[in-house]
């Protein structure tokens, strides 16, 4: 009895309805990566892509405080309105006629073309497999500059696939994980990924050249590269493809001259995942127990400011 008593008199976890889709364009409006949201909330960089595409529309109320918190908007501004379809019960919906059944033949074969066009247009794509690239916004010249590329694999798996990524013109390749297949060329470089199933990230490091300009934008391109009955399926690597030189840090996210408290974390957590691909953890410290950092475009170097 005590053990019931003690159940009964617990309070349910408070549950609030989110808007994925405005979650999203404020992350990006803001230039805030997925990372950096989710070592906020205190989840993972999946639950945050989910909870943008609708997948997980209700939350814990504490989680999505701390998502408001870390878009730096208020809890109102993230939570799905009242009024959409979904949120209209059934019986108050309007209701309309029933079709003629002259007219279900029509639209049954209208539907069978539909049907048809759509295996025609797109059997080239492949299903179940997506790249996102993650970019820094800023690279200074002469400094690496950390990319990662995430592969949503299908979850009953397949056949394995090549990951193709173009590199600005100038730039150089340091190092990745996992390793590149065959020699690194001078615009692109190349991943042959054995089958599998599920999510993995694909890392790797560039040099930016010394003597490119300030203010230069730079793109990124790539592709993922699937072969299986149905022939050769291409489909291009979606998320960020640009970075712009300038005497900004790769962690300085907002460009405002320091690596404050709200980027120091993911700054560490990219690095200690990128160990080993030339990311330099001693300077992103250095800068960040510091006031803030200049760069001296002379030396080619930063330099913090005490």
């Amino acid at each position: 009895m005590d053990n019931l008593a003690e159940h009964s008199d617990r309070t349910p976890t408070p549950i609030v309805a989110i808007d994925g889709t405005t979650i999203r364009r404020i992350r990006e409006a803001k230039r805030l990566t997925q990372l950096y949201v989710a070592s906020v909330v205190g989840v993972t960089t999946d639950t945050i892509s989910r909870w943008e595409n609708n997948r997980y529309p209700s939350v814990k109320r504490d989680n999505a405080e701390k998502l408001a918190q870390a878009l730096e908007v208020s809890l109102e501004d993230i939570l799905r309105r009242e009024g959409t379809a979904e949120d209209v019960p059934a019986e108050n919906q309007p209701k309309f006629p029933p079709l003629s059944r002259r007219l279900l033949p029509a639209i049954i074969l209208l539907l069978a073309g539909a049907a048809i066009l759509g295996v025609v247009l797109f059997r080239g794509a492949a299903p179940g497999l997506k790249a996102e690239r993650t970019l820094p916004p800023y690279c200074a010249p002469g400094q690496i500059l950390p990319v990662r590329v995430k592969v949503e694999r299908p979850a009953e798996g397949g056949s394995g696939f090549i990951l193709k990524e173009r590199i600005p013109a100038g730039w150089r390749f340091v190092s990745a994980n996992p390793r590149v297949t065959g020699e690194a060329g001078a615009r692109e470089i190349k991943w042959l990924i054995p089958a599998g199933a599920g999510a993995m990230t694909i890392s790797y490091t560039l040099l930016s050249p010394r003597e490119i300009p300030l203010k230069t934008a730079v793109d990124f391109g790539g592709e993922v590269v699937r072969s299986d009955e149905g022939g050769t399926r291409r489909e291009p690597v979606g998320g960020a493809a640009r970075v712009t030189v300038a005497g900004i840090h790769w962690a300085d996210v907002n460009g405002d001259g320091r690596i404050d408290d709200n980027e120091i974390m993911p700054a560490y957590y990219l690095t200690e995942e990128m160990k080993g691909l030339g990311l330099d953890w001693k300077t992103i410290e250095t800068i960040w127990t510091g006031a803030g950092y200049t760069w001296n475009d002379k030396l080619k170097a930063f330099e913090v400011v005490r």
